[in-house]
C-alpha cells in the first residue's frame, strides 16, 4: 500500500519563548546536519514536549518516544495528541493488565504456569500503532519499554494484510479463507474486534486496530460491489471506501508455508535436545519436553495458534538463533527519531529487560519445560538497541553518564522557564531536630495556602511520619509504592485541591509530578548517599518546588555530601542564569496555573484507554470530558437508554447502560 504524505503540523495557542526557540532552533539544525545523539537538558517546567514537538515538525520523519513507565507515557501520548491532532498519534505499551511470567522454582520443585489478562483497549491500540507505521509517514508512537520485546516479523505482517478494492474480482469464500489465515474467527453473534460475519453475499469485519466502525463487503457474483464502514452496533452505513487493508489479529501471524516450515523445524530441533537431556540421565525432563511440544505442535496444525506461541518466534520468523528478535522498532522505516524521555531513568531500564528475562527462561529451558530456541522470543540486549536507534534525543534534567558520553558534548540547555519561575531556595538544616524543624516549617507554609512533599528514606519512617504529623492535627497522606496508577492520580489532585496539606513518600516525588501548590520539598537524611541520595534523585526533587514562585527546598543533614553540594552548585548556576534572563526582559516570576482538571481528565483518559484493570472501556469522545459535565451527559444518555429499550434496541440501550455505569463509578470517585 501507498502511505499517505501528511506533514506535521503543530497546533498550539502557545508560541516558543525563553531559551525554547534557541534549543528548537539547534536540535533541528544539529539533526539536518547528521549529528545522530544529542541531550536536551531541560528543567522541570520548561516545556521539553513542545520544544520535542517542535523538532519533529522541524525534521518530519516518524518519531517513537520512549517513557520508562506506562503512567508517563500516558502523559506525553495526551500531550502529543494535543499538539498533533490531525497527525497519527499513537500509543504502545505492555497490553496487560495482568502478568504472571511462567517460571521455574528449582529448589522447591514448583512450576508456575503463565498467567495473564489481556487489555483489549490497549491490545487495539498497539495494532493501530503498527497500522499507522504501514499506511502514514506522520506518525508519532509513545511507547513504554515494551517496543523492545519480540513482537512478531513486520515483513509477515504486512504481506498477509488483506485488500480488497471496489470492482475487484475475487471470491467470498477465498476471502474467508485468508481471514482465518490472519487469526480472524467468525462469530455471527458476539462481533467484536478480530472476528466477522457473513449474511450471503454481505461480509462485516471488525478489524482489530478499531473500536467504533466494522467494515461490510458487498458481493455481486465473485465482483465486490462496495465497501464501507459501519456502525458495528446498529449496522449503519457510516461511509463508503474504495478500498480497505485488514490486517492480522495477532502481530506473531505467518503464512501456511511459513507455518509448515516452522514446524519441521520445531520438531528437528526437539530430537536433538531429547537425546541430550536423556543422555544425560534428566528423564523427567525429557518427557516433560516432549509432551509439551509434542501437544503444541498439534495445535499449531490444526488451529494455526497454540498457548504460548511466541515461545516458538524464532523457527516462525526464520531467524538464525541467537539473533535479535523483531520489535516495533523493525517497523519504523530506516529514517526516523528517536527520543528518550526522562533517560537517567530510561536507559538502565532497557539495558536491564535482557538480563532479568534471560535467567528465568534459562531455568525453563534447563529442566526441560521449552525449547532452547525459546531464549530467542525475549527483550532486545542493549548492544542489540543501539544497533536499531536512528536519530536520538535524550531528555532529561539530570542526563546520565552514558547520554553524555554517546553525544560527545552535544548537549542543548533549556534552562529558562517560559514563567520566569526560578529554581527553588536550598537551605541545609542539622538532621538532629528534623522532625521538630519540619513541623514547624509545615505549619508556616501550610499558613499561607501552599502545599508540602516530604520524602525519606524507608517506608517504615514514612509511615511513622504521617502518623506523626497527624497527631499534631497536620492533614497528611502517604504515598506509596502499592497504590495503583489511578489511585495515586487522585491523590495528587486531592492535595491540590488542599483536601489535605502534607504528602509524604519514599522515591515517587521526583520524575512526572507538576503541582503547582507545593512550596515546600523537604529531603529528610540528605546526607545518607545512594541511589535516593544522588546527585540526580536530590535535583529532581528540588523541581518539585520550581513550579512555585514560593517555592523552596530544605535539605537535613549533618554533613554536605558530594551529592549534595553538586545540586546545591547546579541549582545555583541555573538560579544565576534564570535571574539575569528575567531582569534583562522584565519579567516576575509567576506560579505555574494549571487547571486541576487535567489530573481528572487524565484519570478519565486512563480509563478510557483501558490503562485500569477491569475497567469499561469508555468511548472516545468522553476522553477529555471534565466531571463538572457528568451529571449532563448520564441524564441525556439515560433518556437515549430509554429510548432505545421502547423501540426494542435492546443491544444500543445495553450499550449505553454499560456507558452509563462507567460514567457514574468515575463521578463518584472524583466528584
Amino acid at each position: 500500500m501507498r502511505k499517505l504524505q501528511n506533514a506535521f503540523v503543530l497546533e498550539s495557542t502557545f508560541t516558543p519563548c525563553g531559551d525554547q526557540p534557541g534549543a528548537i532552533s539547534q536540535l533541528a539544525h544539529n539533526f539536518e546536519q547528521d549529528t545522530l545523539e544529542q541531550t536536551l537538558l531541560g528543567v522541570t517546567g520548561s516545556g521539553k514536549t513542545f520544544t520535542t514537538a517542535h523538532v519533529i515538525q522541524k525534521l518530519q520523519v516518524p518519531t517513537l518516544i520512549i517513557a520508562h513507565n506506562k503512567t508517563l507515557a500516558a502523559q506525553l501520548y495526551e500531550e502529543f495528541k494535543q499538539l498533533f491532532p490531525n497527525n497519527a498519534v499513537e500509543y504502545f505499551v505492555s497490553y496487560y493488565d495482568y502478568y504472571q511470567p511462567e517460571a521455574y522454582v528449582a529448589s522447591t520443585d514448583t512450576y508456575i504456569d503463565k498467567d495473564a489478562t489481556i487489555n483489549d483497549a490497549i491490545d487495539r491500540m498497539r495494532h493501530s500503532a503498527t497500522r499507522s507505521l504501514f499506511e502514514r509517514n506522520d506518525v508519532i508512537i509513545v511507547s513504554s519499554v515494551s517496543c523492545i520485546y519480540g513482537l512478531g516479523s513486520a515483513e509477515a505482517y504486512y504481506d498477509m494484510l488483506v485488500l480488497l478494492l471496489v470492482g475487484q474480482t475475487i471470491e467470498r469464500d477465498q476471502v474467508l479463507r485468508k481471514l482465518v489465515e490472519i487469526q480472524y474467527t467468525r462469530n455471527d453473534i458476539d462481533f467484536h474486534r478480530g472476528t466477522f460475519r457473513v449474511r450471503g453475499d454481505v461480509l462485516e469485519v471488525f478489524p482489530v486496530h478499531e473500536n467504533a466502525q466494522a467494515i461490510r463487503v458487498e458481493w455481486f457474483g465473485d465482483d465486490i460491489d462496495s465497501i464501507s464502514a459501519i456502525d458495528p452496533l446498529r449496522g449503519r452505513a457510516l461511509h463508503g471506501l474504495d478500498k480497505i487493508a485488514i490486517y492480522p489479529a495477532t502481530h506473531h501471524v505467518v503464512t501456511p508455508e511459513a507455518r509448515s516450515e516452522a514446524i519441521n523445524s520445531i520438531r528437528q530441533e526437539l530430537q536433538p535436545r531429547l537425546k541430550g537431556l536423556r543422555d544425560n540421565q534428566k528423564l523427567v525432563e525429557a518427557q516433560r519436553l516432549e509432551q509439551r511440544t509434542l501437544f503444541d505442535l498439534e495445535m499449531i496444525e490444526e488451529v494455526g495458534y497454540c498457548t504460548g506461541i511466541e515461545n516458538y518466534s524464532r523457527h516462525f520468523t526464520g531467524r538464525a538463533a541467537g539473533l535479535p528478535p523483531p520489535t516495533l522498532v523493525d517497523y519504523f522505516p530506516p529514517e526516523y527519531l528517536l527520543v528518550i524521555d526522562e533517560s537517567h531513568q530510561t536507559i538502565p531500564q532497557i539495558a536491564a529487560m535482557y538480563r532479568g528475562d534471560r535467567s528465568r527462561k534459562s531455568n525453563l529451558v534447563e529442566h526441560g519445560f521449552r525449547l532452547p530456541s525459546a531464549l530467542d522470543n525475549r527483550p532486545l540486549r542493549f548492544d542489540e538497541f543501539v544497533e536499531l536507534q536512528g536519530k536520538t534525543l535524550y531528555i532529561s534534567a539530570t542526563p546520565g553518564d552514558y547520554e553524555l558520553e554517546q553525544c560527545q558534548g552535544v548537549v542543548v540547555e533549556q534552562i529558562i522557564r517560559p514563567t520566569g519561575l526560578l529554581d527553588p531556595v536550598i537551605e541545609v538544616r542539622p538532621a538532629a531536630t528534623q522532625v521538630d524543624d519540619l513541623l514547624e516549617e509545615i505549619q508556616k507554609t501550610t499558613a499561607q495556602g501552599f502545599r508540602v512533599l516530604v520524602t525519606t528514606l524507608t517506608k517504615r519512617m514514612a509511615e511513622d511520619l504521617t502518623e506523626f504529623f497527624g497527631d499534631a492535627s497536620l492533614r497528611v497522606r502517604y504515598l506509596h509504592s502499592d497504590v495503583d496508577t489511578l489511585d495515586r492520580i487522585e491523590i495528587l489532585r486531592a492535595l491540590r485541591l488542599g483536601e489535605f496539606d502534607v504528602l509524604v513518600g519514599i522515591n515517587l516525588l521526583r520524575e512526572g509530578l507538576d503541582l503547582p501548590e507545593v512550596a515546600l520539598v523537604a529531603i529528610l537524611d540528605a546526607d545518607k548517599e545512594g541511589f535516593l541520595r544522588s546527585a540526580r534523585s536530590l535535583i529532581q526533587t528540588t523541581g518539585r518546588a520550581s513550579r512555585n514562585s514560593e517555592g523552596r527546598v530544605l535539605m537535613y543533614a549533618d554533613n554536605i555530601t558530594k551529592s549534595m553540594q553538586q545540586t546545591i552548585d547546579e541549582t545555583q548556576r541555573r538560579r544565576e542564569k534564570q535571574m539575569l534572563h528575567n531582569q534583562q526582559n522584565n519579567i516576575t516570576p509567576t506560579t505555574v496555573q494549571k487547571d486541576i482538571r487535567q489530573l481528572e481528565a487524565t484519570a478519565l483518559h486512563e480509563r478510557a484507554t483501558g490503562l485500569v484493570e477491569k475497567d469499561i472501556a469508555l468511548s472516545k469522545e468522553y476522553q477529555n470530558l471534565t466531571p463538572d459535565k457528568l451529571p449532563h451527559l448520564i441524564d441525556t444518555l439515560r433518556t437515549k437508554m430509554k429510548d432505545a429499550a421502547n423501540a426494542l434496541e435492546f443491544e444500543e440501550a445495553a450499550a449505553l447502560r454499560d456507558e452509563i455505569k462507567a460514567l457514574e463509578e468515575f463521578h463518584l470517585r472524583v466528584g
